[in-house]
């Protein structure tokens, strides 16, 4: 399996977006090939990519894209430019492990029947992840396929954080608090840990993923104790296109008064709420920053995007007793100083207290020299930990039911 010029794809589909990466298999383990699809399910769906090794990149608008359509748009795409023939392996995110998986897993047959059982735990997630899954079984059969949970970082969390205040026999279902974006979460404290020392990953942090999808998650000593998404990626706080917590009682006054159905509660809560919903104008971020000027609904709905994280901050800094660190990453909280700088105004009682400089220019520390909270902005790779969890798995051996 192992052939010197063999590669390991990962594949990272998100809410907005297909991001995938390609490794090769040597000893050196390095990124030879990475891109993405992103503003999927919105008329301009794009896809961009680098390929240093052949001095290759693009960008190009390629239509209005669901999921589904991208999937097979990237798959085709992959096989004239990488060649299936050429993947060792194949590595996904997947958003939902359950309570049974919390390392990454070979794809079995077994394995599959148990993500298709607890599909209804993420339904805007896991069945097109399992659906990519079975593309490439169909493309390429004998092809080695590797799943790696989205929920196993916060698999720890005390169980106070774990469980919801409906009635016990609902948790015998799986029914709790799993949290997502385990990969980011679980990359940011490896470059924490590199750039920063030992010492402070063992402190207390607040991370900010902060992108389409948007979640927060407090840790103290290495561990995450608590995250703002929940039972599935619609909760905690607004997102691109998800309302993030609401009011449960909207469930029963909307079927009331305008017959709305679960299926359209759902479809509302996931694909017409949050930026874009506030805003009746775009679910992202660099078109409501351009606009917020002209449009006051605009700029409600950016406001309410940062007072909603600020408040997140500021819970999690009480269950953690204090905060240390404050980590900015994604896509938003990487690239966008102005919403950095709106979440961090007004948290000087925390001790945080960012510098107006080094943030425009997005340094890597943008906190003042005498800020008692060190802010950082990092890039996170959510795909170099699939393809990380991807060569563990080939390192051991096979189980019995082999490949897929």
């Amino acid at each position: 399996m192992k052939q010197p010029n063999a590669n390991v794809l990962a594949i990272n589909g998100g809410s907005s977006s297909i991001k995938f990466a390609v490794y090769t298999m040597g000893d050196a383990r390095q990124r030879r090939l990475h891109g993405k699809l992103e503003r999927i399910g919105l008329r301009d769906t794009t896809l961009t990519f680098d390929d240093p090794s052949h001095h290759q990149h693009g960008s190009r608008i390629i239509g209005n894209f669901d999921h589904h359509a991208a999937a097979n748009f990237l798959i085709g795409w992959l096989e004239q430019h990488v060649g299936l023939a050429s993947l060792a392996a194949v590595g996904h995110r997947i958003v939902n492990g359950g309570a049974d998986y919390d390392e990454p897993q070979r794809v079995t047959p077994e394995l599959l029947d148990a993500l298709r059982r607890i599909s209804a735990y993420a339904p805007e997630h896991l069945p097109a992840e399992i659906a990519l899954i079975d593309l490439f079984r169909e493309r390429v059969p004998k092809l080695s396929q590797v799943v790696c949970f989205d929920t196993a970082f916060h698999r720890a969390m005390p169980r106070v954080a774990k469980i919801l205040p409906i009635p016990r026999r609902l948790q015998a279902q799986g029914v709790e608090r799993y949290g997502f974006h385990g990969l980011s979460y679980a990359y940011l404290m490896q470059e924490l840990a590199r750039v920063a020392g030992r010492e402070a990953i063992q402190g207390r942090i607040i991370l900010a993923h902060l992108g389409n999808g948007a979640s927060l998650a407090a840790v103290r000593d290495g561990n995450s104790i608590d995250t703002s998404m929940s039972f599935t990626p619609t909760g905690g706080v607004m997102m691109g296109t998800r309302s993030g917590d609401l009011d449960p009682g909207l469930v029963a006054y909307l079927a009331h008064t305008e017959r709305m159905t679960t299926d359209e509660f759902d479809q509302m809560v996931n694909y017409e709420s949050g930026l874009l919903g506030v805003s009746e104008t775009s679910s992202d971020m660099r078109d409501l920053l351009a606009g917020e000027t002209d449009d006051v609904r605009v700029a409600e709905a950016l406001a309410l995007f940062c007072y909603q994280i600020k408040k997140c901050i500021g819970a999690y800094a009480a269950a953690l007793g204090g905060l240390d660190t404050l980590v900015f990453a994604g896509g938003i909280g990487e690239h966008a100083a102005v919403i950095r700088a709106r979440i961090c105004e007004g948290l000087g009682f925390l001790g945080v207290d960012i510098d107006e400089t080094r943030n425009a220019q997005h340094a890597a520390v943008i906190s003042a020299d005498a800020s008692r909270v060190t802010v950082r902005v990092m890039h996170t790779d959510e795909e170099a930990m699939i393809a990380k969890s991807v060569y563990a798995v080939l390192d051991k051996p096979q189980n019995q039911n082999g490949p897929l």
